[in-house]
């Protein structure tokens, strides 16, 4: 395993960070299958991750006692744990302490390694900064509770380079891939907060799993490399060749991911890639923007819906219809679903699109999508 600064600390941080937001489920019931997510977590332990990332809301506010009991038996003395403050929560220091505490006892510790604002834009860096989240913070840094403070961020580029100036930070956590160069922080965001000395920490490597199975137009591009890796390789191999990408983190969902991922982090190396490896993400970059419209990540901040609709779902079915130029196949996918799961039960609430990180307008989206796969609409994009 390789290992990185975290920016301006003297600590070692592994190159691959353990998401725990993806944990495997067992099947049917919503419930963390413990028992694999457990020899997960010890494999990548036993082969050098250190660096383990969870937040309040992730696995319906079951990752953090999960990881808590996990790493309490002996395999957490080396590990160093990150969790969020959900800023949709606070509206005073008061919510900002109940949280908190509620954390640690999850966790099952006195001090949180890593603290972040969890997914900031800048109208929730106003609102947190007026409630005294920040003073608020900060006594916990100085009575040990919290070792270092950062933020997640997403949100337009204008507001991340205001919340990142705002404040002296010890790291943000960024959505970053080759097809987001230029959302979100993108590219310009990584290279101003490493030259701040902040440590980067990246998410969504994958884009929510879309770069990890290459549809058949985007695999014939892959496949004029001399040197051949798999997509999820070549997805983590980019982010790696950076030196101002501190640490990847993985939402691994199986044991299978955590050691490929653990081989494909024993071989990468910084500024390795050639000329011709970057243009081939250049034109992977290309083809994948023309076959996914919609920017969903699978990250499941939108559920649950009010009116039971599985949004990330509806919107798989979708992308995948014009990935794949599959219409007929999706459709009979869309046809199989519950009835009270489809796009058509949305009732335009709003709910959903004020905690997408990706900024979908998702009732929109949900009208189109049962145009399209319910009502057999031809899709647009593959039309043209």
């Amino acid at each position: 395993m390789r290992y990185n600064k975290f920016g301006k600390l003297d600590i070692d941080v592994s190159i691959l960070g353990f998401g725990a937001m993806r944990l495997p489920m067992v099947k049917d019931t919503g419930e963390i299958d413990e028992e694999t997510a457990t020899e997960m977590i010890h494999t990548a332990i036993d082969n050098g991750v250190n660096y383990f990332d969870t937040a309040y809301p992730y696995h319906n506010k079951k990752s953090e006692s999960f990881l808590g009991k996990i790493l309490g038996d002996g395999y957490g003395k080396n590990v160093m744990l990150a969790t969020k403050l959900p800023p949709w929560l606070v509206k005073t220091q008061d919510d900002c302490e109940r949280i908190f505490n509620e954390q640690r006892g999850k966790l099952k510790t006195d001090t949180i390694d890593f603290y972040l604002f969890h997914a900031l834009n800048g109208e929730s860096w106003a609102r947190l900064k007026q409630c005294g989240a920040v003073e608020w913070a900060e006594k916990k840094i100085s009575d040990g509770s919290i070792r270092y403070l950062g933020f997640s961020f997403h949100g337009e580029y204008k507001d991340f380079i205001h919340i990142t100036d705002d404040y002296e930070w010890t790291f943000c956590q960024i959505q970053y891939n080759y097809i987001d160069v230029d959302n979100q922080a993108g590219k310009r965001g990584l290279l101003h907060a490493a030259s701040k000395g902040m440590a980067v920490v990246v998410m969504e490597p994958l884009l929510g799993g879309k770069l990890v199975e290459s549809p058949p137009h985007i695999g014939s591009i892959w496949d004029v490399a001399h040197t051949k890796r798999t997509p999820v390789e070549w997805a983590l191999r980019w982010l790696w060749d950076q030196p101002e990408v501190t640490t990847v983190l993985s939402g691994m969902s199986s044991p299978r991911h955590v050691r490929e991922n653990l081989l494909y982090a024993g071989r990468a190396l910084q500024n390795n890639l050639s000329d011709e490896e970057h243009a081939l993400y250049e034109r992977v970059r290309a083809a994948y923007k023309r076959y996914c419209p919609i920017p969903c990540t699978m990250c499941r901040y939108c559920m649950p819906c009010p009116s039971g609709i599985d949004i990330p779902w509806n919107m798989s079915l979708y992308n995948d219809g014009v990935m794949y130029e599959s219409p007929g196949e999706v459709r009979v996918g869309y046809r199989n679903m519950p009835k009270n799961k489809r796009a058509d039960q949305c009732t335009a609430c709003g709910q959903c699109e004020e905690l997408c990180p990706q900024g979908i307008n998702i009732s929109e989206w949900m009208s189109k999508i049962h145009r399209v796969l319910g009502e057999g609409e031809t899709f647009p994009e593959l039309a043209k």
